[in-house]
This record gives structure tokens, C-alpha cells and sequence, in this order.
């Protein structure tokens, strides 16, 4: 089975809590759900490098603290795909890293819920728990 790691980057934004999103480019990927920068691990990279060189090569965001959201499995591929969720960089300014992105963005929570993959919206669903467990 095929296995891939992304990380799902949170910040306050103007409107509560907004996650970091890329779309992939590519005309064929024009009406394709969007998802969390994420990609396949090197040889010998453990998951959480993976995500953590992936996001900042698909965004161009630096990802600093990390916690584990576990993983999902595409119900059309099987891939498995491995989370790692953090505060977003104060100055994090997503950008199109790599030909592979037409767009990345911070991403309101409600909007973020039309947009992604539907395989991928558990994580969402584990960042919202994991915050509530972690809030002061």
C-alpha cells in the first residue's frame, strides 16, 4: 500500500479558525476537491519529514510544533495518508511552491469543509477534537 504524510496547519484567522489547503494544478484537477499538502515519504524518511518537507515545498510554509492526527485511507486508491497537525507560523504566507499546486491558502474551517477531499475531512474532524481536549 501506498503511504503519504501532510500536515494540517491551523491559525486564528478574521472569521475562527482557518487550516492551511493547496489545490492541485493541472487542468485535469480543475473541479478536484482540494486537500493538505502532503506527498510520498523519500527512502528512508520517517512520515512526520515527509510532511513536514512536503508542506514546505508544496506552500512554502515552514512547519514548526507537530502532533500525530493519525490516518486516513482513500476508499478509490487505498493510499494511506498520515496527518500531522500544528500552529501555523505567525508569518506564514502559503504560496505555490511547486508546479504541482495551482493555489494554497489559509482556508476558513466551514469553507475548508466544502473543499476537501472527502477522505480527507476526518482530519478536520481530529484537529476540532484535538483542540477542545488541548484548550486552556
Amino acid at each position: 500500500m501506498k503511504k503519504a504524510a501532510g500536515t494540517l496547519l491551523y491559525r486564528d484567522g478574521r472569521s475562527g479558525l482557518e487550516v492551511l489547503l493547496i489545490h492541485p494544478s493541472g487542468w485535469y484537477n480543475r473541479g478536484k476537491p482540494w486537500g493538505i499538502p502532503k506527498g510520498e515519504p523519500d527512502p528512508g524518511e520517517d512520515l512526520e519529514t515527509t510532511a513536514r518537507r512536503e508542506t514546505r515545498e508544496e506552500a512554502g510554509v515552514e512547519a514548526g510544533e507537530l502532533v500525530p492526527l493519525g490516518s486516513i485511507t482513500y476508499q478509490k486508491s487505498r493510499k494511506e495518508i498520515h496527518a500531522f497537525a500544528g500552529p501555523a507560523p505567525a508569518d506564514a504566507a502559503p504560496r505555490c511552491a511547486s508546479w504541482e499546486v495551482d493555489c494554497a491558502e489559509f482556508v476558513p474551517m466551514d469553507e475548508a469543509r466544502k473543499r476537501i477531499h472527502p477522505d480527507q475531512a476526518a482530519f478536520l474532524d481530529r484537529l476540532i477534537a484535538h483542540l477542545e481536549k488541548h484548550a486552556p
